[in-house]
């Protein structure tokens, strides 16, 4: 009896070790849970920038800028399709579209709008208050009171300005015409950036001597009539950075072509269409250069941290061919200044 009642109590013994030794596991089992792998809460999604691309008109100097922008978002961590969901629309060079297409965006609540040229600049500035505008190809923000400020905007609007020294083009065009007397050019009453490019041009143009013969035209089926207008009363014509005209480029080139006077331009892809030479600057840098201040804000940058910036620098290109049709030697000198020649 004594051996066998040792036998239960052994059995006993080994089967409460057992239960308790099963409790403890099961409580360190239970403790280390939150360290696995499978109990680890998931990273949330992130999170897709709703961006709002306005554009005045399609040309090769604003595409250019647009897909620069693309690019400058895209280096920056904000690819489209990915984490960045791109609404284009174009104006179409009509101001009331440009309106339309801001109001569509202050609708959609876009988280970031970004406006390529002054119609569509001004047209997002004042339909979008909540929300950043980033603006590029805006030769006077100022006087499109787009800013108050170039160094410190004070609202939600900055951008990139594409402004070119008028000296410099007069400068440029005597070069090649020495007696140059008349200067056309052609431009857009209601585009503000133009009335300024003009009023500028007006100054070098009477410090120089240089009569400048104005043509402005308020719709673009008028561009052709007033290039039409300048043949006999000038001797070159020169197109600003005005979208409308420059659009409608080609039109103006086939009334200088079949009249022999040069056309010279203030963006280097108007050159590339035929114009004969420009100071001008990249359009596809300045459109990254957008592109990477867009990014900054939507990092957390302020507008007011993020003042308006200028190209400091113009370039030299030269269409040779163009610069033949028109009977103008191309020097040396000019050649070995040049960043492109177009053949």
């Amino acid at each position: 009896m004594r051996r066998a009642g040792s036998f239960v109590m052994a059995a006993l013994l080994s089967l409460t070790l057992a239960a308790c030794g099963a409790g403890s596991n099961g409580g360190s089992q239970s403790a280390a849970a939150p360290s696995t792998g499978t109990t680890e809460a998931p990273a949330a999604a992130e999170q897709t920038v709703k961006l709002g691309l306005t554009q005045f008109v399609e040309h090769p100097a604003l595409d250019s800028i647009r897909q620069g922008i693309l690019d400058g978002l895209k280096d920056a961590g904000y690819e489209d399709g990915k984490n960045l969901a791109v609404d284009y629309q174009n104006a179409h060079a009509d101001m009331n579209n440009t309106v339309t297409i801001a109001q569509k965006y202050a609708g959609d609540q876009k988280d970031i709008v970004i406006a390529i040229a002054t119609p569509s600049a001004q047209a997002a500035a004042k339909a979008i208050t909540d929300k950043p505008v980033v603006f590029s190809a805006v030769t006077d923000p100022l006087s499109a009171q787009l800013v108050s400020s170039l160094e410190t905007p004070d609202g939600n609007v900055t951008g990139t300005s594409d402004k070119v020294s008028m000296e410099q083009q007069l400068e440029l065009i005597k070069t090649f015409l020495p007696e140059l007397k008349k200067l056309g050019v052609i431009y857009t009453t209601s585009e503000v950036n133009a009335e300024v490019q003009v009023k500028d041009l007006e100054e070098a143009t009477s410090k120089a001597g240089v009569e400048l013969v104005k043509a402005g035209t308020s719709q673009m089926s008028e561009i052709q009539l007033a290039a039409q207008g300048m043949v006999g009363n000038v001797d070159a014509i020169f197109i600003p950075i005005d979208n409308s005209v420059v659009s409608a480029f080609e039109a103006v080139l086939s009334v200088a072509e079949q009249n022999k006077f040069p056309v010279f331009a203030s963006d280097t892809d108007t050159v590339k269409r035929g114009a004969v030479a420009t100071y001008g600057i990249d359009y596809y840098q300045m459109g990254k250069q957008t592109g990477e201040m867009a990014a900054r804000v939507l990092k957390g940058q302020t507008i007011g941290q993020t003042p308006v910036e200028v190209s400091k620098t113009a370039d030299l290109y030269i269409n040779e061919t163009a610069a033949e049709k028109f009977g103008l030697p191309v020097t040396e000198a000019l050649k070995q200044q040049a960043k492109e020649i177009i053949k």
